[in-house]
C-alpha cells in the first residue's frame, strides 16, 4: 500500500508540474504579442512625425536658393527650382517673410519690395512660377523675395542687370550715407544731400558690420558679414561707406 501511494503521489506531482509549465508558456506568448503590438507604429505616431516635418522641427534643408522659380505644391508647401540644382520643396510658416515686387503683391514699378501675405504668395504661385530668392532653414522658408522683372541679378543682357553694368560703364567712387534695400542684389546709398545712387552687390563684395549688419557694436573691429545679413539690415536702413566700381560694390563698411 505504501509503494502504491508513493507512485500515485509521483504521478500527481508530474501532472501538476506539466500544467504549470503550460500556463507559463501561454503567459509568455501573450506578453510577447503585447510587446510587438505596442512597438508597431500607430496612426497617432505617424501623424506626429508628419507634423514635425511640416513644422520644420525635423530634419530639413537649409540654405539659399537664388534666382529660383517658386510654384505651389500643396497648402503651405511650395517648390523652388534653381538652374543646375535639384528642385527643393519647402514649407512656409507664420514667421516666413514674403516680399513682392508686382507678381506676388506690390507694384512692379515701386522702388522697394512690399511685404505680402502667404495667401498672396499662394495665389501667385498657382497662376505660374514666381521668380524669387528663397532662404530656408530646416525645410521651412525664412524669406521668399520676389525678383523684379528686368532687375534679376546675373541675368546677362537685361536692363539693370549686374552683369550688364559690369560690362558697360558703371559708376565709380566712394559714398558715405544710408544704405537701403531696393531689390534682390540691388541697393541704394544716399549722400548727405539725399541724392541716391543705386548699386549692385556680388559674391566678391566685402561687407563689414559693426553691430547693425552683423557683429558686435561694442567690438574693437569690424565683422565680415553675408549679403543676407546686409539685406535684412538695409530693409530698415543702415549707415555705411560704399565703394563702387562699374556700379558694383567692392566694399561696404558699416559706420561704427
Amino acid at each position: 500500500m505504501n509503494r502504491r501511494l508513493r507512485k500515485a503521489l509521483v504521478v500527481t506531482t508530474a501532472i501538476t508540474a506539466g500544467l504549470l509549465m503550460t500556463a507559463c508558456q501561454n503567459e509568455d506568448v501573450d506578453d510577447n504579442a503585447s510587446a510587438a503590438s505596442s512597438s508597431s507604429s500607430s496612426p497617432a505616431a505617424s501623424a506626429k512625425g508628419a507634423e514635425a516635418v511640416a513644422s520644420g522641427t525635423g530634419k530639413g534643408v537649409s540654405g539659399s536658393f537664388k534666382n529660383g522659380k517658386v510654384t505651389h505644391l500643396a497648402p503651405g508647401k511650395y517648390i523652388v527650382s534653381v538652374p543646375g540644382r535639384t528642385d527643393q520643396a519647402f514649407f512656409v510658416s507664420e514667421d516666413t517673410e514674403i516680399w513682392g515686387a508686382g507678381g506676388i503683391c506690390g507694384d512692379a514699378k515701386g522702388q522697394s519690395a512690399t511685404e505680402c501675405t502667404e495667401a498672396e504668395l499662394e495665389a501667385a504661385a498657382k497662376k505660374g512660377a514666381v521668380s524669387a530668392d528663397v532662404e530656408m532653414k530646416d525645410g521651412a522658408a525664412v524669406s521668399v523675395t520676389e525678383q523684379p522683372a528686368g532687375e534679376q541679378p546675373g541675368s546677362a543682357g537685361q536692363p539693370g542687370s549686374a552683369e550688364g553694368v559690369a560690362e558697360g560703364k558703371g559708376v565709380n567712387g566712394t559714398w558715405f550715407g544710408n544704405v537701403s534695400y531696393l531689390a534682390p542684389g540691388k541697393y541704394t546709398v544716399s549722400d548727405i544731400k539725399g541724392v541716391e545712387q543705386a548699386f549692385f552687390v556680388s559674391e566678391d563684395t566685402e561687407i563689414w558690420g559693426a553691430g547693425d549688419i552683423c557683429g558686435d557694436a561694442e567690438g574693437q573691429s569690424a565683422t565680415e558679414c553675408t549679403e543676407a545679413e546686409l539685406e535684412r539690415a538695409a530693409r530698415k536702413g543702415v549707415g555705411a561707406e560704399v565703394t563702387l566700381s562699374n556700379g558694383i560694390a567692392t566694399r561696404i563698411v558699416e559706420d561704427a
